[in-house]
């Protein structure tokens, strides 16, 4: 490769399989997007994403926790303020109680600005005899069922810039300006519905408020508690989006990919010698790799060989999605595995993915019970191999809708026409997200015993 242009080995990745990408209308359409691109700022800056890499080196020692979550595939039209400012106060919270119940530091990390296209079983969708191209997500396409709206268009490239450049924006103001200071934890749940959760944390608040009110009584500087680290993540699925926004760090001479802090790659583009694959390994961010019920240690091993060679720590997050049926029989074996092998990646689980239905009236949906349940079966596989649980990694929205089963609400399939929202995956509501954080707790309090 040559030292005068770092992007030749990157660029490898037009020439190897691909998958997950829109039809185009046209390639000089795209090209033109990607020029204009190419010209704008970064979204991220390397020495973020670096720290965000010590960071999840912590996590992967068992010294600090990784929470990610947010929207299934957000949508530019749901990029308002206060849609942003609810699913950042939905992640301060649960790693409130995370960081409170579990004394131990929690990485927040968002699915948020930049998380706008979604992988698809189909290429196309079909009702009432009419089929189109299937939704892709707003960096791709619209969601009406209309050939006008599903026609991949690629100026949608540059408008989730500027969205993700907006929703950033917010971001930074939420958690550097005031809004994240802990001496106002009480005030984050204002405006949410009055539930069983929302009591329980407000009685742990109160408990913090005390303490921090004797604190200040003796004198303490609580500047550090101001503000907080929001690191922001999304899956690096369409690489003519990727691309442009792959700059050389100027102070170190390589690649980042500056549309996102982290980014990590789905099962379904996971293949080690497939082109998302190589484009991530060429970058320096921290990444993260999903593994499903399937994978096998030599699928894991190949995958860390090629995504993280020189075993960097933090380098490289491992996202199980196995199935709440599965995973205390797959996990455990793929844990002994690589830690025979030396290898000490971050542990993730993602409890939602392997645990989708449909009900009867067409809703796609998860049980709470069933996310649960991954969730203990995650932590218990780490105790069996004697490995580090490292983060889980949930969709989620501040807002009170109806979209998983179950829950202390008692959500039935009844109750999900009321509020369901989502356009493509199910997601836990607020108070759902409550829930899954005290239950996380109290798995990370059993292994700090």
């Amino acid at each position: 490769m040559s030292l005068q242009n770092p992007f030749e080995k990157l660029d490898e990745y037009r020439q190897l399989p691909i998958k997950q990408q829109p039809q185009w209308p046209s390639a000089q359409a795209v090209s033109a997007a990607s020029e204009e691109l190419a010209k704008q700022p970064p979204l991220v800056f390397a020495g973020e994403a670096d720290q965000l890499k010590q960071q999840l080196a912590l996590a992967a020692e068992g010294k600090a926790f990784l929470l990610q979550g947010g929207d299934c595939a957000e949508t530019f039209a749901a990029a308002t303020a206060d849609k942003i400012r609810d699913r950042v106060k939905t992640v301060l919270q649960m790693a409130l109680v995370l960081t409170y119940g579990a004394s131990m530091p929690v990485i927040k990390v968002g699915r948020m600005a930049g998380q706008f296209a979604k992988p698809r079983s189909s290429d196309t969708e079909t009702r009432d005899g009419v089929t189109l191209p299937a939704y892709r997500g707003d960096l791709v396409n619209g969601y009406d069922f209309t050939e006008q709206s599903r026609s991949a268009d690629p100026q949608r490239l540059l408008q989730g810039y500027h969205v993700s450049a907006s929703t950033l924006n917010l971001i930074r103001a939420f958690t550097q300006g005031g809004f994240a200071d802990l001496r106002l934890v009480h005030e984050w749940n204002r405006g949410f519905a009055s539930n069983p959760a929302n009591e329980r944390y407000r009685e742990m608040t109160r408990e913090i408020d005390r303490a921090v009110r004797f604190m200040e009584a003796c004198g303490a500087n609580f500047s550090e508690l101001e503000r907080t680290d929001f690191f922001v993540s999304h899956e690096a699925l369409l690489l003519d989006y990727e691309r442009p926004l792959t700059r050389v760090d100027s102070r170190t001479g390589k690649l980042y990919d500056t549309a996102a802090h982290f980014l990590w790659i789905g099962e379904r583009t996971r293949e080690v010698d497939g082109a998302h694959v190589h484009y991530l390994s060429q970058v320096e961010n921290p990444i993260g790799v999903k593994l499903g019920p399937i994978a096998t240690v030599d699928d894991a091993m190949r995958l860390i060989d090629k995504l993280d060679p020189n075993r960097e720590p933090g380098r490289l997050t491992i996202i199980t999605r196995m199935g709440a049926e599965k995973i205390r029989d797959v996990l455990p074996e793929i844990l002994t595995g690589l830690k025979a092998e030396g290898v000490k990646p971050v542990w993730v689980t993602d409890p939602m993915h392997g645990n989708g239905i449909t009900t009867s009236t067409g809703y796609k949906t998860r049980r709470f019970d069933d996310v649960m349940q991954e969730v203990q079966g995650f932590f218990a596989a780490h105790r069996e191999a004697g490995t580090v649980p490292g983060g889980i990694h949930v969709e989620l929205t501040g807002d009170d809708v109806t979209e998983c089963l179950g829950g202390s609400e008692n959500i039935d399939e009844a109750t999900l026409a009321t509020r369901y929202e989502s356009l493509c995956d199910p997601r836990l509501n607020h108070m759902q997200s409550l829930e899954l954080a005290f239950q996380v707790a109290e798995e990370l309090k059993r292994l700090r015993r």
